[in-house]
């Protein structure tokens, strides 16, 4: 059975008259993730990425990809490390979903916080790109690039916390007490809002980005499905989740010799990013607290998906548990424990 769920011939047409060529059409599937459909797709000298809607019904504003090909057309003329967008198709006729493509960027994946497959000398530099990376997206004023309507702007956190809350509210998970004292402490202990606003990425981690081929430089950031306006402090409590979970927790680096396998403290990452975006309110216990319970619902939904069926990915069912174990780090880090 195809692992390619549209009609390919009829993709074909497509890109000929897109380019007004004739060319060999090469396609295929991209393992992993947990949402949109995704495929290398080669037409002639093309070298391109295809990222559609799952088939079947979805939960209205779910899988929007209309909202990537959106970020990405107005990042990418900024300067921003993007993948360059080719089209974006609205009809599902043709494919059986929306879709869009973008060039495909060369470069490093690190699956990993650890980043077991870069050389040791080479590993705290990286984490400092993927700082320096986050600054330069954040620093872009939405206004300016079209996207002043992207999101709601202000009191992000609030509505964040009530969406999530909701949602975990919702769900059929079996209890996990700690995640509902998450959800307490975060409304207990939210900050004023201090009017920032940028552009949020929502995914923003090591994970998520391709690094230059030969140097430790974002050539592009990926997966922007979750984006919207928000607060950029979100994003860095985001990707600081690494130094509080464990290499089995979705690559985490917590219990690792973070000296002897050259990478850096959670304060020198925090540090560089800070020095790239001056003016910045500091991080604080609620960011990393409020990271944890929104990562822990968004598993705790994948967990659903698959007791019913409808999870995309194919590793789904290796993180069964990973909602209940997010929590008891956002309780850990709210206790002060690492």
């Amino acid at each position: 059975m195809s692992d390619i769920d549209f009609d390919t011939a009829r993709l074909e047409g497509f890109l000929k008259d897109h380019f007004g060529t004739s060319a060999a059409l090469q396609v295929q599937r991209i393992a992993g993730g947990q949402s949109n459909p995704t495929y290398f797709v080669s037409y002639g000298d093309h070298r391109m990425v295809l990222r559609k809607q799952p088939n079947g019904p979805i939960l209205r504003g779910a899988h929007a990809v209309d909202r990537e090909h959106r970020v990405l057309a107005a990042l990418h003329p900024a300067g921003v490390p993007v993948p360059r967008p080719v089209v974006f198709h609205e009809d599902p006729d043709l494919l059986g979903t929306p879709f869009y493509l973008m060039e495909r960027v060369d470069g490093r994946v690190f699956p990993d916080g650890a980043l077991s497959d870069a050389e040791p000398q080479e590993r705290r530099d990286l984490w400092m790109g993927l700082a320096d990376a986050m600054a330069q997206m954040h620093a872009v004023a939405p206004d300016e690039v079209g996207l002043g309507d992207y999101g709601k702007p202000g009191n992000y956190f609030e509505r964040q916390i009530r969406r999530w809350s909701r949602q975990w509210e919702e769900s059929s998970s079996d209890p996990i007490p700690d995640l509902d004292a998450l959800s307490k402490w975060l409304t207990d202990n939210q900050p004023e809002d201090d009017g920032r606003v940028s552009l949020a990425h929502g995914d923003y981690r090591m994970g998520n980005v391709i690094f230059d081929p030969a140097a430790p430089r974002v050539a592009a950031i990926l997966d922007w499905e979750l984006s919207t306006l928000g607060h950029p402090l979100a994003d860095l409590g985001f990707c600081c989740m690494a130094w509080h979970t464990s290499p089995d927790e979705y690559g985490g680096i917590l219990g690792l010799d973070h000296a002897a396998l050259g990478l850096p403290s959670e304060e020198e990452f925090v540090a560089r990013y800070m020095e790239k975006s001056p003016g910045m309110a500091p991080l604080t216990t609620f960011h990393r607290a409020f990271a944890l319970f929104r990562f822990a619902v968004i598993w705790v939904g994948i967990a659903d998906r698959v007791r019913a069926g409808t999870a995309a990915g194919s590793d789904a069912t290796n993180h069964m548990g990973m909602g209940a174990r997010l929590a008891r780090r956002g309780i850990e880090v709210i206790e002060g424990k690492h």
